[in-house]
Order: structure tokens, then C-alpha cells, then sequence
């Protein structure tokens, strides 16, 4: 509810705040050009290429792979384009959100507060409303993680939300 982080690094380095409800960007902002993400996995580019900018969603039953999609999404955007992405887990259990840390870790696209490397910097953020906490508080954690995408937006990266 209050978004102290829990990975054991320490705080966050920010120094303003953003309201989780913003106003829209008006559409004279935003892009009217058709662009296709590439993903750099064959299927998904070949069969059902993802539009920059544009809404996917991942739909399934246990066990089907979703998480390892969105792992694999998620490792290419940040080492193929340099972009950054936002992982926002509402109603988790915690040890998939453990898991899922640990294994941004393991593959490079977040620093380990551990074992510092300077030669790898963090390019995912993970927010994270576990299934034990009130509905009011999983409630905001798409609202949050929205706003740290859209942080990073504004700055003119990539991401993926």
C-alpha cells in the first residue's frame, strides 16, 4: 500500500512523487504510426505480432507457459532495445513473485542488491500485491505499476507493462 520495496537494496533513488491517477495523454500526443514490437520469439513475431503501443493479453490455465512468456518478453526488451519493463502482479502468490525475482536476477536484467555488478543495471521494475493482502491494496498495484511505466515513458524509453 505505501510501495516500500522489499528486495533488499535499500530505497528508492526518486525524488518526486506521482498520483497512481493521472490524466490521460491527449491524442494529439500520441503516435498514429502502426510499428511492430519484435519480440525476438519466432512464433509470436511470425504468428501473432504484438503492435508497439498496442494491448496484449496472455490468457490460460496452470502451467501453460504464461510466465515464461512474459519472462522471455521481458529479457528481450531490455537486452535487444535497452527498454525497460514493469511487471505488476496483483493477487500473486509470493513465491511466484519470489521465484520471478530471483530469476531476473539469475539472467541479468536486474542487479543483484547482493552481489553488485556494475556492469548490470536493473530494467525491471516488479510490484507486487499478494493474494494475503486486503482487496484495497491489490487493487492498486496496476495502478502503481501503470504509473512507473509511465514514468519511464515520459523519459522516452521502451516498455513493456
Amino acid at each position: 500500500v505505501i510501495g516500500e520495496p522489499i528486495d533488499e537494496a535499500g530505497p528508492i533513488k526518486f525524488d518526486g512523487k506521482r498520483a497512481i491517477h493521472q490524466e490521460a495523454p491527449s491524442y494529439t500526443d500520441q503516435s498514429t504510426e502502426a510499428e511492430i514490437l519484435v519480440t525476438g520469439i519466432k512464433v509470436v513475431d511470425l504468428l501473432a505480432p504484438y503492435a508497439k503501443g498496442g494491448k496484449i493479453g496472455l490468457f490460460g490455465g496452470a502451467g501453460v507457459g504464461k510466465t515464461v512468456l512474459i519472462q522471455e518478453l521481458i529479457n528481450n526488451v531490455a537486452k535487444a532495445h535497452g527498454g525497460y519493463s514493469v511487471f505488476a502482479g496483483v493477487g500473486e502468490r509470493t513465491r511466484e513473485g519470489n521465484d520471478l525475482y530471483h530469476e531476473f536476477i539469475e539472467s541479468k536484467v536486474n542487479a543483484d542488491p547482493h552481489n553488485p555488478d556494475p556492469s548490470v543495471k536493473s530494467k525491471c521494475a516488479l510490484v507486487f500485491g499478494q493474494m494475503n493482502e486486503p482487496p484495497g491494496a491489490r487493487a492498486r498495484v496496476g495502478l502503481t505499476g501503470l504509473t512507473v511505466a509511465e514514468h519511464f515513458r515520459d523519459q522516452g524509453q521502451d516498455v513493456l507493462f
